[in-house]
């Protein structure tokens, strides 16, 4: 048995640099000429771009949305295209030979939302055409099929170039994912793409190198239909920084943008992507924050899917759950229409990421978290609006924030019944889960964490497990929830106390309140709120 664990560089929590020269920021700029030509700050890549090129030749790619993979393809492009002056002072630019370039084929499917198979055949149809204007070959029959015409275009391209094609896919299942909620449609986007990707393994004597990016990793026999060449560097901790910034990166080339920003909370908000490597950023998520100096979760308000939100709530996942997922790599790789998995979902879509791995024989297992503050708290706050849809207008109460500084439990307490009474009655008849403990717990915990609170749901101590242990404002708080028939019956303290879960906090000189809280199966409510505060 094998354990595997990551090292994250914590070097202070404040930082305080010297005046140095400020760069432009590349927010939504994927194009690495612009990048190196127009002055922007830019994090070198390039190595992993040499070592992909020198060590291999057709390879897979998956990666959350806004990660960089479409800059990293354009960098490949670049490099096999030989344009030197665009990497001088890089990390291959010594490495490389210049002298040779290849023609190079780029597809992407990152731009528009096609919803019928027609459209994706014409997106398919212009982008080869354009590649081959581009390379400044004659234009391809119009009447050919999609395979025949993608043929044709590579081996064009090698009798032109006297080197053999480089192909470079962007997105490459977007057509796909963008119809998950129609799954018919979603299958005969499948099987279009089908008909382009199978022309990569027929061509393979006329490619050079291939690299596929995208954010699902779909079934090679559904989609690839016989490309079982792709090396799959997903899960590679070599190329676990391939995409994003690491520490070490946003101390260094982002050093002039530091200034006035707590250090610690920028990890805390935006680090601890992993691929069993090294820990990243998200991108998109820095160069905001550098940007607006202001901290806010930038990528999860991009858009975070419907279907996502669906999928967890349709299959009742008890939310406290999503903070211990484990998986194996089958699991965790697998990615079928009308067959997926909530944690692989969760895990390609960036919800969740890797904490560690076991090697069990010859297989994987994993163990999954969150991957930091921001999607945390946003992706409990969405779901929150999904398990109780009728808001309450926050000028009506007292912040939770103010009532927690005071310690208002009456307070508390009443704000949390108002927030549960605003759930419809039609709701409750609609879903069962309203009849049990962990749908009340589950929209507590989403309440709290969504607040941005220092929540541990589920917190283990030698003696069980606790349902709630938040720590705020210097003291700790224990939550134990019951659901009751009809009235209070004082179990949820009571249990508290028998199990004595105070006691890993005691001796900490925090104070510690120990909170029951019973809710009615009848009343669809919270009918007990018991409080008892000790010292620490």
């Amino acid at each position: 048995m094998k354990a595997a664990s990551f090292q994250y560089n914590f070097s202070g929590s404040s930082v305080t640099h010297p005046a140095m020269t400020r760069k432009k920021l590349p927010i939504g700029i994927q194009t690495f000429r612009e990048i190196r030509e127009e002055g922007y700050y830019y994090v070198d890549k390039t190595s992993f771009a040499l070592r992909l090129a020198e060590e291999g030749k057709c390879y897979f790619l998956s990666r959350p949305r806004r990660f960089g993979k479409s800059l990293f393809l354009d960098t490949l492009g670049e490099l096999f295209q030989g344009n030197e002056p665009l990497f001088r002072g890089l990390d291959c630019h010594d490495k490389w030979d210049w002298s040779l370039k290849y023609p190079v084929i780029r597809i992407s499917f990152a731009e528009g939302v096609l919803r019928a198979p027609q459209q994706l055949e014409g997106r398919i149809r212009w982008q080869l055409q354009n590649n081959a204007a581009t390379l400044g070959l004659d234009a391809l029959p119009e009447t050919w099929g999609i395979p025949d015409t993608f043929s044709t275009l590579i081996q064009r391209a090698e009798a032109k170039f006297g080197r053999r094609a480089v192909i470079l896919i962007d997105e490459y299942d977007k057509p796909i994912l963008d119809n998950l909620t129609r799954p018919e449609l979603a299958r005969e986007m499948r099987d279009g793409l089908r008909d382009l990707y199978s022309v990569v393994k027929g061509q393979d004597a006329h490619v050079k190198f291939v690299l596929l990016t995208g954010v699902s990793k779909f079934s090679k026999v559904n989609i690839f239909s016989g490309l079982n060449n792709l090396k799959d560097i997903t899960l590679d901790s070599r190329y676990s920084a391939i995409c994003g910034y690491t520490d070490q990166d946003v101390d260094t080339v982002f050093a002039p943008e530091l200034s006035g920003l707590d250090r610690e909370e920028i990890r805390d908000w935006y680090n601890g992507y992993n691929w069993t490597g090294a820990a990243v950023y998200n991108p998109f998520d820095l160069l905001l924050l550098f940007d607006s100096r202001e901290f806010r979760p930038y990528w999860f308000e991009t858009g975070t899917p419907t279907f996502l939100l669906d999928v967890l709530l349709d299959q009742s996942i008890y939310l406290p759950d999503l903070e211990r997922m484990t998986a194996t790599d089958i699991l965790i790789s697998s990615f079928e229409v009308g067959d997926i998995h909530p944690i692989a979902l969760l895990f390609q879509t960036g919800y969740l990421t890797i904490d560690h791995f076991e090697s069990l024989g010859a297989v994987r297992q994993y163990a999954l978290r969150f991957p930091n503050r921001e999607v945390r708290a946003s992706l409990y706050g969405a779901l929150l609006q999904r398990l109780r849809p009728q808001q309450i207008r926050d000028a009506r109460h007292p912040s939770l924030y103010s009532l927690l500084r005071a310690n208002d439990f009456a307070g508390l307490q009443a704000l949390i019944c108002a927030y549960f009474a605003g759930i419809p009655a039609d709701w409750h008849r609609k879903n069962d889960v309203g009849e049990y403990e962990g749908y009340y717990a589950s929209v507590f915990y989403a309440y709290f964490i969504s607040m941005g609170l220092d929540v541990v749901p589920e917190d283990a101590s030698s003696t069980g497990r606790l349902d709630m242990a938040m720590r705020f404002n210097g003291q700790v708080y224990l939550f134990e929830f019951k659901v009751v028939e009809a009235s209070p019956e004082g179990r949820a303290l009571q249990q508290i106390k028998d199990k004595g879960y105070a006691g890993k906090y005691r001796g900490n000189g925090q104070p510690i309140h120990l909170i029951g809280v019973e809710f009615s199966r009848d009343r669809r409510n919270i009918v007990g709120f018991e409080v008892e505060s000790l010292a620490g």
